[in-house]
């Protein structure tokens, strides 16, 4: 399957359909299997302790295969995050940002699975995993045409 999408139009996509976090996530690769993202760690995604935070990190998950959906599947804004089991494993660097590589491991019809691994960016140790289940609207529906 190829892409429906390239980096640059998934980029402009994600900033039309998401403006309020555009500045936080970048692609860094897309290829046909998968995708590696940054988020740019700010003091906005950081806990007590000088560590980023849980739910930013679980947000880069979710944005990483969402972004690969749309990548693969093309202007699907309305495919909806149905399930996550995410391990946090290592304290990430609250000084660095989180670079995270996901694979879809599923893309059908009307689900799609997901696994992430996030690194702080400059460690080969993940800081965490994340596998993600997607809802996708029936393609041609008039939910996959919003956009």
């Amino acid at each position: 399957m190829s892409l429906a999408m390239n980096r640059e139009e998934l980029e402009d996509y994600m900033s039309q359909i998401f403006p309020q976090v555009s500045q936080d996530y970048s692609v860094q690769d897309l290829t046909e299997e998968s995708i590696v993202m940054r988020l740019a760690v700010g003091d906005r995604h950081l806990r007590p302790g000088g560590t980023v935070s849980g739910p930013s990190m679980f947000g880069l998950a979710d944005v990483s295969v969402y972004a690969l959906i749309l990548a693969r599947r093309g202007q699907q804004s309305l495919a909806v995050t149905t399930g996550c089991s995410m391990d946090f494993m290592r304290k990430p660097d609250g000084n660095a940002d989180l670079i995270a590589r996901c694979t879809l491991l599923k893309l059908g019809k009307t689900l799609a699975v997901g696994d992430v691994l996030i690194f702080s960016e400059g460690s080969d140790k993940p800081v965490a995993r994340a596998t993600m289940t997607y809802s996708l609207p029936p393609e041609g529906s008039a939910a996959a045409a919003f956009g």
